[in-house]
């Protein structure tokens, strides 16, 4: 029996640096004021500090398959697996992007994965729109097949923020919500009602909101999903709604949500599975007691209302804006899946 590490992480705004010359003139506009001050030094900084989290993941071997958001290109991921390939040299990892174009400020999701454990036949990658006048980021479906044949398809999602108000703002996290379930339909009218799909990402809603256990069809009560005729996602992260760790200097305590805004944490970023993961003869089977928030100490504010330690973009003024001792907004989820 095998295991398969899968883990999602929001990087927080992993540009490549100011006048990178692959930035279409459009995007250079809408991001200049951000990226004033975004050196090569400091891009590659950020990399340093997320690599040095993603290389501690799955004991110390990284995963094996990362689903990521808030990276602007192909550039930024293959910068990402260079520097994770140089800390883990057991590792060959290879990266899945669509340059989707439709987010404002053109930030995608995307995969990166250890090409020596899966094959992708480019065939089974798609982009899928989710409709907002404004525009706003695809969710990215990949199918993943192990050594032993086994298909694994995997839906990374970044929903709309809420910016403005988390009622005004509903409706949109509401859509992407009913398009996430209209493709976990599709998936099953094509490969089966068995087909193993797990759907993970920065859902900027929690999972008690109407966003995901409605239109998105996701729940925590694991028996509905084992019963149903119907696309229904089983949510794990009702299990890491609070989480125990150590900060960076060392002191326990209690976390409320994979980040924190306002004082407040909120449990965003969510692995979601189906049925096809839950059975018990399933050839991939996840372990639900597996899924956690990736909790490292240099990661931990110590102050109560805080939570991830973020990096930030220079705005004009890095000195002020930057922490160079920083990561990102967002805590890493992850999980484990068996192979029979």
């Amino acid at each position: 029996m095998s295991a398969h590490f899968i883990a999602f992480w929001n990087l927080e705004n992993l540009f490549a640096p100011e006048n990178h010359p692959g930035r279409e003139p459009w995007l250079a506009r809408r991001v200049e004021k951000d990226l004033t001050g975004w050196t090569v030094d400091l891009f590659n900084k950020k990399i340093d500090q997320l690599v040095s989290i993603i290389r501690q993941m799955n004991d110390v071997q990284g995963p094996d398959i990362l689903g990521v958001c808030e990276v602007e290109n192909a550039f930024v991921l293959e910068k990402l697996i260079e520097r994770l390939s140089e800390q883990l040299n057991n590792r060959t990892y290879s990266v899945v992007h669509v340059d989707a174009t439709r987010d404002r400020r053109g930030i995608d999701t995307a995969f990166i994965y250890d090409s020596a454990r899966y094959t992708i036949n480019p065939d089974t990658i798609f982009s899928h729109f989710v409709m907002r006048r404004t525009g706003t980021r695809d969710i990215t479906q990949v199918t993943f097949t192990t050594e032993p044949g086994n298909e694994l398809i995997a839906l990374c999602n970044h929903w709309p923020s809420r910016s403005g108000g988390a009622f005004e703002s509903r409706g949109f996290r509401m859509t992407a919500g009913e398009t996430l379930a209209y493709w976990h339909e599709r998936i099953l009218e094509e490969k089966g009602s068995n087909i193993p799909i797990i759907a993970l990402g920065d859902f900027n809603d929690d999972p008690f909101d109407e966003s995901l256990q409605v239109h998105a069809r996701a729940t925590r009560e694991r028996g509905d999903v084992e019963r149903a005729r119907t696309a229904r996602f089983y949510n794990l992260a009702w299990r890491y709604l609070q989480q125990q760790a150590e900060d960076r200097n060392g002191k326990l305590r209690l976390l409320d949500g994979t980040l924190y805004f306002r004082g407040n944490g909120n449990v965003f970023d969510q692995i979601l599975v189906s049925k096809g993961l839950l059975l018990n003869n399933g050839p991939l089977r996840v372990q639900e007691e597996t899924a956690k928030v990736e909790l490292f100490s240099e990661m931990i504010d110590h102050r109560v209302g805080q939570g991830p330690i973020r990096f930030g973009l220079p705005r004009g003024d890095a000195e002020e804006n930057i922490n160079a001792n920083g990561f990102s907004d967002h805590f890493p989820v992850s999980v484990v899946v068996r192979e029979n």
